[in-house]
């Protein structure tokens, strides 16, 4: 048996060699592309030796679209477009807008964190003073380790004390 496979080996055509070849292109051709390790870097925080105060003609541009005034839009933005609202249009009538229908959501902000985060199931333990239990959050900053954010991470075991619970928004 094993004398008759030997013998039976395929010998490589032409048509083998081309898909070789392509292959081989292909595989040369994403090589030259490979991302670098400076990739995944975070862009670094521009900070001038010498500020200098930015003439009031710059701010001259107009402020968001009378759209985003509207409450009754938030209802139908994506949770991330709430995220970025909440966090890029910081001291707005829009971020309290998008932290109203985050909350809306069953969103809850901590205020230690300065993130928001979700019940993922039932807390397993409830006090007065927290609960304990999995929630997801929205990672805005993401960790070193990672080199990522700005995406929803599972917590287990997460402790939410109460004292840190943003509570005067009304929804």
């Amino acid at each position: 048996g094993s004398l008759e496979h030997n013998m039976m080996q395929r010998v490589p055509v032409a048509s083998d060699r081309d898909s070789l070849s392509s292959n081989l292109a292909a595989l040369n051709q994403s090589l030259a592309n490979m991302p670098q390790a400076h990739d995944r870097e975070r862009t670094k925080q521009y900070s001038p030796r010498n500020p200098y105060p930015t003439p009031k003609v710059y701010y001259n541009a107009p402020g968001p679209s009378p759209v985003f005034e509207d409450p009754a839009i938030y209802e139908h933005f994506h949770t991330d477009t709430l995220f970025f609202i909440f966090y890029y249009m910081q001291g707005t009538y829009q971020q309290y807008l998008a932290a109203r229908e985050l909350k809306k959501q069953s969103w809850r902000f901590h205020k230690k964190y300065k993130t928001w985060f979700q019940r993922h199931e039932e807390p397993k333990i409830t006090t007065d003073e927290y609960e304990q239990g999995t929630y997801v959050y929205f990672d805005y900053q993401g960790t070193y380790e990672s080199k990522s954010g700005w995406c929803q991470r599972i917590k287990y075991e997460f402790t939410f004390e109460y004292e840190y619970l943003e509570d005067e928004l009304v929804v």
